[in-house]
């Protein structure tokens, strides 16, 4: 990385109190300064923060239990920590508060605006829960759109697990995902919609082509047999944008580690540098 150089990396951890040694190990040998995490899995007063303070490394958190959970770690500052945006749809039918879902927590680091976000899975097609996915999707579009119409220079980072997959090539065999979520026409409308609002996806150019993936399921050996998908991904705002020099989908993460050592989240960190 350029000395000179920010760097704003995102990574579904799939259980921090699991895998706490993994990321804080990977912040440092990345030199990774702002780290938005998704799928913690705990609560706020769980959330393994030592480690990170002893790397140097600010965290807020939001989690209220074992599902979902999204942090940001910095260690070039943490300002105007919000808890969900604007809209924010809630899947729960008995008035629980969208924020209590942790699925968006946002912080300003060095200047931008950096969301961590879980958007909701969507499970089948003819799930509700597909519904909701494309409620949330539509609203934080809106939300974000009205960022920028404020602010037309504003730095924001979209980043997280967004669980779409925006092409066929964006997954190992578009046929096995036939009548599926992830990969269903309205879901890449609701993702390509990012784009009208000028937010744009930043690592893609440095990670083009067909097999590049950010997850791979844990079963049948599906990392070794290349069967991925990639649904994470980093959204910046054109502010954000035109700063970004370099971006990287770092697999070797998702590699198993010695015999003994935890196993790897099923995601790959996704990362960009920012010339400062």
């Amino acid at each position: 990385m350029p000395a000179d150089a920010l760097r704003i990396a995102t990574w579904n951890v799939n259980s921090i109190r699991t895998r706490v040694g993994r990321v804080v190990d990977w912040l440092q040998r990345g030199d990774v300064d702002v780290l938005a995490m998704q799928e913690t899995k705990c609560s706020d007063d769980q959330f393994p923060t030592m480690p990170f303070l002893e790397a140097g490394y600010e965290v807020v958190h939001c989690g209220f239990n074992q599902w979902n959970g999204v942090a940001i770690a910095s260690r070039v500052g943490l300002e105007d920590v919000q808890v969900g945006f604007d809209g924010q749809p809630s899947w729960s039918k008995d008035g629980v508060d969208a924020k209590a879902e942790a699925r968006a927590l946002a912080a300003t680091c060095a200047g931008v605006q950096v969301w961590s976000l879980y958007i909701p899975n969507g499970r089948t097609l003819d799930d509700p829960h597909y519904q909701y996915k494309l409620e949330w999707l539509a609203a934080l579009r809106n939300t974000a759109d009205s960022w920028l119409q404020r602010d037309p220079a504003a730095q924001i980072a979209l980043v997280g697990d967004w669980n779409i997959a925006p092409t066929d090539e964006d997954v190992w065999d578009i046929s096995v995902f036939e009548n599926s979520t992830h990969v269903s026409a309205a879901e890449r409308t609701a993702f390509d919609a990012f784009a009208a609002t000028r937010f744009t996806d930043v690592v893609r150019p440095f990670t083009p082509g067909p097999g590049v993936y950010t997850y791979w399921d844990y079963t049948q050996l599906a990392f070794q047999k290349r069967r991925g998908m990639r649904i994470d991904f980093i959204l910046g705002s054109p502010a954000f944008a035109e700063r970004v020099v370099h971006g990287e989908i770092v697999k070797d993460e998702r590699r198993p580690g010695k015999k003994g050592d935890p196993a790897p989240s099923d995601h790959a960190p996704v990362l960009v540098d920012l010339q400062r």
